[in-house]
């Protein structure tokens, strides 16, 4: 594991144990050279679905870009990391139950807006409005409408 302080190839763990959850290792580590710690977190790299993209193309799923676009939504919101980083542990399974080697980007969306639509009603409309890309102002009442009859 390359040191993120000196760029070290070398670095041994100092402790091990099971991440919260138990689906991955945290594991502490010293640098050889410079002797500085840090934490790394292992997970085991499942086989996702391709995500088809309206225009056709396809790319792995990416857990990162999952997991901005949540904070972004929920930024200034009560809803902490640890809830966000759950959401997408739930995203990844919903991922790997399916059994498909393909899915559609537009069913992913309206899975994150299910999970923000069940944690955060702000967050949700502001997922919405972004992924739905309402073309004017009524289409955004539509849909807070929708939210408020709920």
């Amino acid at each position: 594991m390359k040191c993120p302080f000196c760029g070290n190839p070398d670095s041994k763990v100092v402790d091990s144990r099971p991440d919260k959850g138990g689906a991955a290792i945290r594991r502490r580590r010293e640098c050889e050279s410079c002797t500085k710690r840090f934490t790394t977190h292992e997970r085991i790299e499942e086989m996702l679905p391709l995500i088809c993209k309206k225009d056709g193309r396809r790319e792995p799923f990416d857990r990162l870009k999952v997991v901005s676009g949540i904070k972004k939504a929920c930024e200034k919101r009560p809803v902490s990391i640890e809830e966000i980083e759950r959401m997408a542990d739930r995203l990844e399974v919903r991922l790997q139950e399916s059994g498909e080697r393909e899915i559609p980007a537009s069913q992913v969306g309206e899975w994150i807006m299910k999970e923000l639509h069940d944690t955060d009603e702000v967050a949700y409309v502001r997922f919405a409005s972004v992924y739905r890309s309402f073309k004017d102002i009524s289409e955004f009442m539509d849909e807070l409408q929708e939210l408020l009859k709920k």
